[in-house]
């Protein structure tokens, strides 16, 4: 497939965590289709590297780099956001999109598990908000997506931690959604809420239950009867990064195939 089908992400700098598959890799891709260039990261140094790779080959040019980043790290996001700058000479998108699950009622969760999940899904996307705007500032109009989960506004009491760091990650992104526009800078902020989307998250209910009861059961809250695909986020996050959203911040993007509603 031929680089920028249509120049929807033309001139825009993308920086994207957790792209070492699964989602992160499917926007990599995306963004890159269409015109920009992608700083990929994620901790596992081999797979991103392998993306990053692929992207470049596909566009027949340079437009994709790579770079291991532990998120919960700041020295690392600190490090990491400049190189993405000189590589790409600058940043006008950030996406948030490593992440993690965990399974535990209340009563169940251990403190160090708790810790872990929101140090990966709420400390990260603090420390990336916090790094990233001085050079989003300076390439406005600019975006950040901010990949959080359905499981914001569903809850279930055996995910505990992962809901909660979910609900925290739609709240923190209408603090900084509405910083910016108290320093009436051009830099949106929005949250995207998948449902379940057929990625590594989800393998494992296919490797222990099979395709079909895995499907029966991920499905049986979903009104559209199916799973999402990357590329159905990977849209999402293709609107609100381009200039066509540009009076967009703050909000909720739900991509559920109507579960929300139900």
């Amino acid at each position: 497939m031929s680089s920028n089908l249509s120049p929807r992400a033309a001139g825009k700098r993308a920086f994207i965590t957790g792209a070492g598959g699964g989602l992160g890799a499917a926007t990599a891709r995306m963004l890159a289709r269409h015109g920009a260039k992608v700083f990929l990261t994620d901790i596992d140094a081999d797979a991103v590297a392998a993306v990053a790779a692929d992207i470049n080959k596909e566009n027949g040019a340079t437009v994709a780099w790579s770079a291991v980043q532990d998120v919960r790290d700041e020295a690392t996001w600190e490090r990491t956001l400049a190189e993405a700058v000189k590589a790409m000479g600058g940043l006008s998108v950030l996406v948030n999109n490593a992440g993690t699950g965990s399974l535990g009622s209340v009563e169940r969760v251990e403190l160090k598990e708790w810790h872990r999940v929101m140090a990966v899904n709420v400390d990260s996307i603090m420390l990336g908000c916090k790094h990233a705007l001085p050079y989003l500032r300076d390439a406005q109009p600019a975006s950040i997506v901010n990949i959080s989960s359905l499981a914001a506004f569903k809850f279930d009491p055996d995910y505990t931690a992962y809901n909660t760091s979910k609900a925290a990650v739609a709240a923190l992104t209408k603090s900084v959604a509405m910083d910016c526009t108290r320093q009436k800078i051009d830099v949106r902020c929005n949250s995207i809420h998948p449902a379940f989307i057929r990625t590594n998250i989800v393998k494992w209910f296919f490797d222990t239950l099979g395709e079909e009861e895995a499907t029966r059961k991920l499905i049986r809250g979903i009104p559209m009867h199916r799973l999402g695909e990357p590329d159905d986020v990977a849209f999402a996050v293709l609107y609100l990064a381009s200039d066509e959203s540009r009076y967009v911040t703050a909000a909720e993007l739900v991509i559920d195939g109507g579960a929300r509603a139900v």
